[in-house]
């Protein structure tokens, strides 16, 4: 069913930009979320008329209510919440500046928190809200800790908000994702650290270089699946990962 307006955080690249430009294709309207408006409107201007640019650093209250105040003027009304936007830094938690602990926890946990709060009061009945997790929380990845928790959180957050919405008929879900790349796709560590990184994860029996990769095209099924589900089905939590080649 195409038609919908969808709300995408980190939407400026990535799977953020790869989602946006795959709804709109569909036929949805769908809103570009991104702390840096200049990068996500160039994205949605690419994407054409059904693509509106706001400006929005999740982790920051102020910013988001604005964000969504921003929203209503185009779309009194939204479908859809993806919950895409997170810092992904590996570093080690005695090595952490207070930046690198906050960030992370401000836009990986308490921006899904902040957005939600600020999307239920215009999610039509029959919406859902998808938070994107990571197979991290469940593999015993090095250097991930705080990201790991932040992710972990944004889990049980969702299990719970599920059953606080239920009787607003908005539904709460959780796509696990694995490792993805594609255009657009940003992660910056130095090269000391991208050694420590592989070293400690192989350690740990998790060879990077043999496990696979899944291009950001190939996971876009997934969402098209839970956004367009019937009304009366509940989807807790979607994991994938790729299919290591035989």
């Amino acid at each position: 069913m195409a038609g919908k307006v969808i709300a995408i955080t980190g939407a400026n690249g990535g799977l953020g930009r790869a989602l946006a430009q795959f709804f709109a294709e569909g036929g949805d309207h769908v809103v570009l979320l991104g702390r840096k408006f200049d990068k996500v409107k160039e994205v949605a201007d690419a994407i054409g008329e059904r693509a509106l640019a706001v400006a929005c650093d999740v982790g920051k209250p102020d910013s988001v209510r604005a964000a969504f105040e921003t929203i209503a003027k185009t779309h009194p009304k939204i479908d859809v919440l993806i919950n895409n936007a997170a810092i992904f830094h590996p570093f080690l938690i005695e090595e952490a500046t207070d930046d690198q602990i906050l960030s992370a926890v401000l836009a990986n946990l308490a921006g899904p928190i902040l957005c939600a709060r600020s999307a239920i009061p215009v999610l039509n009945r029959g919406g859902i809200i998808i938070n994107i997790s990571s197979e991290s929380v469940d593999l015993p990845f090095p250097h991930l800790g705080v990201y790991q928790a932040s992710k972990a959180g944004v889990e049980n957050f969702s299990k719970h908000l599920a059953l606080e919405l239920n009787d607003k008929g908005i539904r709460v879900s959780v796509v696990r994702a694995g490792q993805m790349m594609g255009p657009g796709m940003s992660l910056e560590m130095e090269p000391e650290a991208a050694m420590r990184f592989g070293t400690e994860a192989l350690r740990r029996g998790l060879n990077l270089r043999e496990r696979g990769i899944t291009q950001y095209q190939s996971t876009l099924a997934v969402f098209r699946t839970l956004v367009d589900l019937p009304e009366d089905i509940h989807v807790g939590v979607v994991q994938y990962q790729s299919r290591v080649p035989g």
